[in-house]
């Protein structure tokens, strides 16, 4: 069976990356150029300068990407992109590049959204085993999903208000803690213990989160108390995070009756919630997927293995692909 190389594009919101992916599992090479520190100075990610930072930094992810690797065009069987959900200028310039690749090189072209490259980045530690639960935990999304085969996606739980990743930034600046907040609220919660009671949001029978009534008891309990400790009270914040979502995941595997867990997402790198999800899949005999931290926040190489995959499923774009910014997971 001939190999299939997919050259993959992401860049949906402030990461300019490009990958090299062999048969959807095996990473050639891939490329990524933050804009943290350009975003850092302004307490986040600013559209018009992600936009502009694409344009300028494109071609050197591509000129690195083929060094790297020591391919060429020759090598590329396909195309893949990030199409959304994103940034709508972050993503137009991916998508400009991979069709003007696509076009000149003669190589069909993939659209890929970006909630599945999240779930298939697992693909590079392990095989999918149907059917399985995927949990999606970012900056803008907080899913429960469930999988009965490659490509078929029903969500049966999702946040109602804010996403896990914008209360963790939300809640670092409350705390006037500098972006990204997100890792540094991770990191100060081991220094301190989880004394501040808190409420356990939506701890109810669905499926579905909601944490805007938690940030909002965190800022009030932060302006209203004197000598609040920052490490304590992100150590109390961080633990009713973690109780709730694996409580409403790991009951979500156990009712669905599957085997297998997928956790995605910039969100999977905390250290938290990575720590427990382990604990309780060994409990349970439940096998656990989650991918190295380089390949939880955004990165080509996830685009790259979902585009096999959509390949696999017919899935194909002609050149008048465009791109959104918000989407089902679907």
């Amino acid at each position: 069976m001939k190999d299939i190389y997919i050259l993959a594009i992401e860049t949906s919101c402030d990461e300019t990356s490009a990958s090299i992916i062999k048969n959807g599992n095996i990473e050639i090479g891939t490329v990524v150029l933050s804009q943290m520190d350009t975003h850092k100075k302004y307490g986040g990610v600013v559209p018009e300068i992600a936009s502009r930072m694409h344009i300028e930094n494109i071609t050197l992810v591509f000129e690195e990407l083929f060094e790297k690797t020591n391919l060429n065009m020759d090598n590329i069987d396909y195309i893949g992109v990030t199409n959304g959900p994103g940034l709508i200028g972050s993503l137009l310039i991916g998508i400009q590049a991979a069709k003007t690749i696509s076009f000149i090189y003669n190589k069909p072209l993939i659209p890929i959204n970006h909630l599945h490259g999240h779930i298939y980045a697992n693909r590079l530690i392990g095989d999918f085993k149907f059917p399985l639960i995927a949990l999606i935990i970012s900056g803008g999304h907080t899913d429960i999903i469930y999988m009965e085969k490659d490509f078929s996606f029903k969500k049966i739980g999702s946040t109602k208000d804010d996403a896990v990743g914008e209360t963790y930034d939300k809640v670092a600046r409350i705390m006037d803690i500098s972006y990204p907040g997100g890792p540094l609220v991770d990191k100060l919660s081991y220094e301190g213990k989880p004394i501040y009671k808190l409420p356990i949001p939506l701890d109810d029978n669905s499926y579905d989160f909601s944490f805007s009534g938690l940030k909002t008891a965190v800022r009030n309990l932060y302006n209203t108390s004197p000598n609040i400790n920052k490490e304590d009270l992100c150590s109390s914040f961080q633990d009713v995070v973690v109780k709730i979502i694996t409580k409403k995941t790991m009951r979500a595997v156990k009712e669905y009756n599957v085997k297998q867990l997928l956790i995605s997402g910039g969100v999977a790198a905390n250290s938290g919630l990575r720590t427990k999800f382990k604990e309780l899949c060994e409990e349970n005999n439940i096998e656990l997927l989650i991918p190295p931290i380089k390949y939880c926040t955004d990165n080509a190489a996830m685009i790259g293995c979902a585009a096999y995959y959509a390949i696999k499923n017919d899935i194909f774009s002609e050149n008048e692909l465009s791109a959104f910014s918000t989407t089902d997971v679907k």
